[in-house]
């Protein structure tokens, strides 16, 4: 199936297309034909065609043989019992491919719960697409088998020594399968939901643990206050504030001229002087006696010295 283009990937049985019917011999002199009307299935054929799988289910009681009375007799539980085995299974275990579109696929064949390996030849007939853009395969094959090996006797003896039904049971194939193009590549749809998801991700919220810009700014440090001015603390919610008393302008600048204040502080006072700082008073000058005076009760009379 490799050398096929196209033939890789999941594909599904199309009932209404498809035919999945048997033959046998009655009164051993002619042939009668049936199939089932509701058959399902799929088959996933990979590149490696030891990794491919394949599964038909067939509900017994959709059987037609274009006899009313005979169908009804193939529902009993003479044959297939579709009250108690509603289904036929086959399950794939190997599928090979022997020639150019030729394969034989290999697998469980349960039948009234009893189960048994069999190997379906199969011909690949072509690809195509129809006028509804979907991509079909063709498959047909044959095999027969012993329907005794699934505990199916019932049986009439005629007067010749032959049997009404013949043991011997021809399965045919023709099916149609219609090709899942959303499942053929996996690995691209993959690719595109990854790329999908990586578009559309919503930026990372800002939580308590990751600051908003606006946070951060504020959180900046603030530069110290000069040393002369005395922070004031936050005002309490539930008292008034405080109008803020004015800053002196030694402490804001000293070249700065001084704002015009609203309220005039009050006359400096003057502090009293401690007698450290009190300058020391001058003593009395004691005046001598002058040297050139003469006489000294009479240089005083006249005044002379």
């Amino acid at each position: 199936m490799t050398e096929t283009p196209g033939i890789t990937g999941h594909w599904d049985i199309d009932p209404s297309h498809s035919r999945l019917g048997f033959s046998t011999r009655h009164a051993m002199v002619s042939r009668v034909r049936g199939a089932f009307n509701d058959v399902s299935g799929f088959a996933d054929i990979a590149e490696d065609l030891a990794d491919s799988n394949a599964e038909v289910i067939i509900q017994t009681a959709s059987v037609d043989t274009r006899s009313a009375d005979r169908d009804t007799h193939l529902r009993s539980a003479d044959f297939f019992d579709v009250e108690t085995f509603p289904e036929i299974r086959f399950v794939s275990s190997a599928i090979d491919e022997v020639d150019e579109g030729s394969y034989i696929v290999t697998g469980d064949l349960t039948i009234r719960a009893m189960t048994k390996t069999v190997s379906i030849p199969l011909e690949l007939i072509g690809v195509e697409s129809d006028p509804d853009g979907n991509v079909r395969a063709g498959l047909e094959g044959s095999r027969r088998i012993d329907r005794k090996d699934w505990g199916v006797t019932w049986n009439t003896k005629l007067d010749s020594g032959g049997v009404l039904v013949s043991d011997k049971i021809t399965l045919e194939f023709e099916l149609s399968l219609i090709k899942n193009v959303a499942e053929a590549a996996p690995a691209d749809s993959s690719e595109t939901a990854g790329e999908n998801e990586a578009s559309t991700e919503a930026p990372e919220p800002v939580t308590e643990a990751t600051p908003a810009p606006e946070a951060a700014d504020t959180a900046a440090p603030q530069p110290e206050a000069p040393e002369s001015v005395t922070p004031t603390p936050a005002a309490d919610e539930t008292t008034p504030p405080v109008p803020k008393a004015p800053e002196s302008a030694a402490s804001v600048d000293p070249k700065a001229e001084p704002a015009a204040e609203e309220f005039p502080p009050p006359p400096p006072v003057k502090p009293a002087e401690t007698p450290a700082e009190r300058p020391a008073e001058k003593a009395p000058e004691v005046k001598q006696p002058d040297a050139q005076s003469s006489g000294g009760g009479l240089g005083k009379l006249f005044g002379l010295r």
